[in-house]
């Protein structure tokens, strides 16, 4: 009798322990959103919960697009209101002069959905649908453009605008696979450990590429110093204030310390420019954020940090129509 509940005991704490072990995985695992999206050559993640906390963009009067407005009458669903987390996958197109340019885009919204508003707007506007495992997938022409659009599940939809339906095939079958915290792309599994903990945005991978033209990288016309092809993994995060953080990872020691150089060159630019313009909120808000970021070399890593404040941000925020 004894040695049946001693046993029964050792059962009891072995699944216990399975237990805690699945949920401390499931903790420190990619969010779903992420998980499910296909392989590509970068990743941008987006959780819009504590960035309504900060600047309730939620809560002011927006005006609308005429074609956002049909679009929020037929499906009832406000991005700004709504939309919980994304995450996006960037695909480099090989000819980037091609209807999708340079990049197409896979991604995966979660939020508040009316199921049957949403599929009844998507059934109006489709050229065409398709059945795949079990779910309705509507192809929506967007200029020269397919856009492939699916509901997962009732709080999540999935879209894709590569030239084939191979990816979103591959998020409908991640989804099936979705309760394992180890599923997810190869970026993924390289990357998102380096990703700080309670990042609300982070990218990891060629995230560069909607910046790339002509074969430079540039940001408002201004070319930046560093390879098109880099890989980066960036974040930010609310930790009494708002915390950015970017690696760039080059090929090795020397590339990286000559990035780190030409980035610091091009920071002290800014840093003398913006001291020229006028002060509005976004002036502040930049110059507290050129004024508190940092570059350092670490190996092969170029690693830039920046914080602004929570009340420049306010500010900046409540300054926008």
């Amino acid at each position: 009798m004894r040695k049946r509940t001693r046993y029964s005991l050792l059962i009891a704490l072995a699944l216990l322990g399975a237990l805690v072990v699945a949920i401390l995985l499931r903790k420190n695992a990619p969010p779903e959103v992420a998980r499910l999206l296909p392989e590509s050559d970068g990743i941008l993640y987006l959780n819009l919960k504590p960035i309504r906390s900060v600047t309730k963009v939620d809560q002011k009067a927006i005006t609308h697009t005429p074609d956002y407005q049909k679009f929020i009458d037929a499906t009832g669903f406000l991005f700004e209101r709504d939309l919980d987390a994304v995450a996006f996958s960037l695909h480099r197109m090989e000819d980037p002069t091609g209807p999708n340019g340079p990049v197409a885009y896979s991604e995966v919204f979660e939020g508040r959905f009316d199921g049957k508003r949403l599929t009844d707007y998507l059934r109006s506007i489709a050229s065409s649908t398709e059945n795949y495992a079990g779910h309705e997938i509507f192809t929506v022409p967007v200029e020269n453009r397919k856009l492939r659009v699916t509901t997962l599940g009732y709080d999540m939809v999935a879209a894709s605008n590569m030239p084939t339906a191979e990816q979103i095939h591959s998020i409908l079958d991640r989804y099936r696979a979705s309760a394992s915290p180890f599923s997810g792309s190869s970026l993924l599994g390289e990357y998102y450990s380096s990703i700080p903990l309670l990042s609300f945005a982070w990218g990891i991978g060629q995230i560069g590429l909607p910046l790339t033209e002509s074969g430079n990288m540039s940001i408002g016309g201004v070319q930046l110093p560093l390879p098109q092809d880099a890989t980066f993994v960036a974040s930010a995060r609310f930790v009494g204030s708002l915390r950015l953080r970017v690696e760039e990872i080059a090929a090795n020691e020397p590339a990286a310390a000559r990035d780190a150089g030409n980035v610091n060159m091009l920071l002290t630019l800014f840093r003398g420019f913006e001291l020229n313009q006028a002060r509005s909120a976004e002036d502040t808000l930049i110059l507290e954020a050129l004024a508190n970021t940092k570059i350092e070399q670490k190996k092969e890593r170029t690693v830039l940090t920046s914080t602004i404040s929570l009340d420049a941000l306010r500010r900046a925020s409540n300054n926008q129509k």
